[in-house]
């Protein structure tokens, strides 16, 4: 299998890479996180990359790119710590609406595609851990009431996208944030991004996506936000494990660089291996998305527990092997390190995947009559 990139993928990683180098530097990045963990300013760079029509068909004014590109942009944002939802945005809100009747794509994805509109999934809900068909949200009619927790950017977006509870079982709705019964509570996460508590009261809402198709369409979104978050991490780590590299080339003890110790090679070598084998899973993951449900839910899964286990590793090899340094907030490298931890608990963590995985799992190995 060819797994070189074209000549239009290079292309792209090259643009989003001189984009984070030249405008998201790590100063600018901590006054976003002082700020708040969102900059307009920022997403107007991205849209004017023409990131958020990506995804967008041509049809509604995009681009019609595949999840291979997805994947490349999101490896170049994850280098660049990028504290702005686009996977969100410009990823799995195109997916969800592609869905929904004719006149809703034509109002909502031409706004996407040139930036007007930043729509994001709000689907977690407390006590659901991470399971996508536990959901108290309720639709009554066009109204919807209940609770969403950790939207991304939520009180900065101008809709969401949210699962609730029908007669006939889970549907998908949009809800615009200005509408009446909505509210919003924002607030930072630990890796300085900006989410929010989300409240509908009896808010206006808008079908996607009927009862029927509901459940299996979040799926699908929750597995191309994994994809993403896959891709993210692999950037992250590669440019965690190139400071590290940078770092014990410089740091010196006993008059020669730590660099040259047999036993941080070897830890070294161990954090390649998993850095590796979390770029393949990323690879699969992306690959996957196409797949029917069954088989893609489980690729998924599996994708995202070997990245569970992947960023704890290098990120907490990589954070030890500098020393005090590593966890001070000045230096660039605790905040791959935080970001990793907390990408490491979206859409799943490792021990729910692992659950999902093991569930899924047909084979017996001949182990089992």
């Amino acid at each position: 299998m060819d797994f070189d990139f074209s000549e239009d993928q290079q292309s792209l990683r090259d643009a989003v890479q001189r984009w984070v180098d030249k405008d998201y530097g790590f100063e600018r990045r901590q006054t976003i996180v002082k700020v708040g963990g969102f900059d307009r300013a920022a997403w107007d760079g991205l849209v004017g990359l023409g990131l958020t029509a990506l995804a967008v068909p041509e049809d509604q004014g995009g681009m019609g790119f595949g999840p291979v590109e997805a994947m490349v942009v999101m490896e170049e944002l994850g280098r660049g710590l990028v504290l702005e939802p686009y996977a969100q945005a410009g990823l799995i809100a195109p997916a969800v609406l592609a869905h929904a009747g004719a006149e809703v794509r034509a109002a909502w994805l031409p706004k996407i595609a040139g930036g007007e509109a930043l729509v994001v999934l709000a689907h977690q809900e407390r006590g659901a851990r991470y399971r996508l068909d536990r959901v108290a949200t309720r639709a009554e009619g066009s109204k919807l009431s209940g609770a969403k927790s950790l939207v991304p950017a939520g009180d900065q977006a101008d809709a969401f996208i949210v699962p609730a509870q029908t007669g006939g079982g889970i549907a998908l709705f949009l809800v615009e944030r200005g509408a009446a019964g909505v509210a919003t509570r924002p607030y930072a996460l630990q890796d300085g991004s900006r989410a929010a508590e989300l409240s509908l009261d009896q808010a206006p809402a808008t079908l996607l996506v009927g009862p029927e198709q509901g459940l299996a369409v979040l799926e699908l979104a929750v597995d191309i936000g994994i994809a993403a978050l896959c891709a993210e991490a692999v950037g992250a780590m590669d440019k965690l494990v190139l400071l590290t590299a940078d770092y014990l080339n410089t740091r010196k003890q006993f008059g020669v660089a730590i660099a040259s110790f047999q036993a941080l090679r070897h830890r070294m070598a161990d954090i390649k291996m998993q850095l590796e084998l979390a770029r393949s899973m990323s690879y699969f993951a992306t690959l996957k998305l196409g797949e029917p449900d069954a088989a893609r839910r489980r690729a998924l899964s599996q994708a995202k527990l070997q990245l569970g286990q992947s960023m704890r590793f290098v990120g907490q090899q990589c954070t030890q092997l500098h020393g005090g340094i590593g966890v001070t907030d000045e230096y660039i490298g605790s905040h791959y390190f935080k970001r990793l931890t907390t990408m490491e608990m979206q859409f799943g963590d490792s021990l729910h995947h692992l659950a999902e995985v093991s569930a899924r799992m047909q084979d017996s190995a001949g182990v089992f009559a």
